[in-house]
């Protein structure tokens, strides 16, 4: 019997830690030929010297026991962790499993009413099919709410260790640890550069950017520069290099998060733990036509749940009320993660399969493009 053939494809490295729960699921049922493909993969020095290394990783994935793709092949099945505009799958059913948090910037819904095609959209919780259904941007797609497959393994009994994880970055697994993850767009790293060196002196600090703060393409390479010269100064920190794609490890490790507008701030509410938000100024962060960058202003997000900081100088005690939150705020966490959240116990990826297998059988949600 022929295999159905499944191509998770991946613009950029860190797209790989959305799929690799389901990957799995996916490799190990004999009824599937599943292929993996890298397509956009390019840092540019110098504003105009481009290098692509798709090649490199996809070499990595053939021998992690991965089959790799050019995608000049007929799939199925094709998974995309994001909104596209190339018109080469044919009759396929295109599911959106989207990278990170699906609600958190308003260029996916953009993306969703620029690129008509017709998606089977798997969401992670109420508050992203609410926006998604408000937004008027579904057109002929579909939503189904499962999960994050992404945040599976956080949930997987004995999956991560945070002695290990700590011991392998150079860092003391006695102290308490602060993961610094801001986005590239927009982002607090120029304003909060020295003080959140400052502000962790006797913690541990991980510092993970964003992918692209590393590419010189859609953020200049300033964005990793600035905390690169400065850590020989602060041996409490390490910089976790572009390679490191997945979080989940350091999401464990860490006690509190520190951010502005990065998806990882949603994720990290998953864990149970209290993060920090590093307000911006919502009013001014817009794109050319006008729309507002973010679906929220930052400053209303989790207003109760997690720790509100307006300046450098109160991070050092936004970690503090952070590593020990009131009841209320733990409380209002709970309520968040419902919202925000469809079951937290390490099966969305099994739901998403699920899901996938039952609308490619029914065969009337198939892309035509």
């Amino acid at each position: 019997m022929r295999k159905i053939k499944v191509l998770f494809k991946m613009f950029y490295l860190y797209h790989k830690a959305a799929y690799n729960p389901l990957i799995d699921l996916f490799e190990k049922d004999p009824r599937y030929d599943v292929a993996l493909s890298l397509t956009h993969e390019i840092s540019r020095s110098f504003g105009l010297i481009e290098k692509n290394k798709s090649k490199i990783y996809l070499e990595q994935f053939e021998k992690q026991g991965h089959r790799v793709s050019d995608e000049k092949e007929d799939f199925d099945i094709v998974v995309v962790p994001d909104t596209i505009n190339q018109a080469r799958y044919g009759k396929t059913l295109l599911c959106l499993v989207f990278h990170g948090i699906t609600f958190t910037k308003t260029v996916t819904f953009r993306n969703l009413r620029k690129y008509r095609r017709r998606y089977m959209i798997f969401v992670e919780g109420d508050a992203s099919m609410e926006k998604l259904k408000a937004s008027g941007c579904l057109n002929n797609s579909e939503a189904y709410k499962v999960g994050l497959p992404k945040l599976d393994p956080y949930f997987w009994r004995d999956h991560f260790d945070r002695e290990e994880v700590l011991s392998s970055l150079g860092l003391d697994p006695s102290k308490p640890t602060v993961l610094f993850a801001p986005t590239y767009k927009p982002t607090c790293i120029y304003e909060v550069k020295d003080a959140i060196f400052e502000a962790t002196v006797g913690f541990n600090l991980i510092i993970k950017l964003h992918h692209y703060a590393w590419m010189g393409k859609f953020a200049r390479h300033s964005q990793h520069r600035v905390f690169e010269r400065r850590l020989s100064k602060y041996p409490h920190a390490v910089i976790v290099p572009q390679a490191t794609y997945d979080i989940l490890p350091l999401m464990y490790a860490a006690d509190t998060l520190v951010s502005e507008a990065s998806g990882s701030i949603t994720e990290f509410l998953a864990t149970g733990k209290v993060g920090v938000i590093y307000d911006l100024d919502h009013e001014r962060l817009r794109h050319s036509d006008g729309e507002f960058l973010l679906t929220i202003d930052n400053r209303e997000f989790l207003k109760n749940a997690f720790v509100h900081v307006n300046s450098p100088g109160e991070i050092k005690d936004g970690i503090k009320r952070a590593l020990e939150p009131p009841d209320s705020m733990i409380q209002a966490a709970a309520r968040d993660r419902d919202y925000y959240f469809h079951k937290l116990d390490g099966k969305a990826s099994e739901r998403t399969k699920s899901e996938i297998e039952r609308l490619y059988q029914e065969g009337t949600h198939f892309n035509t493009i």
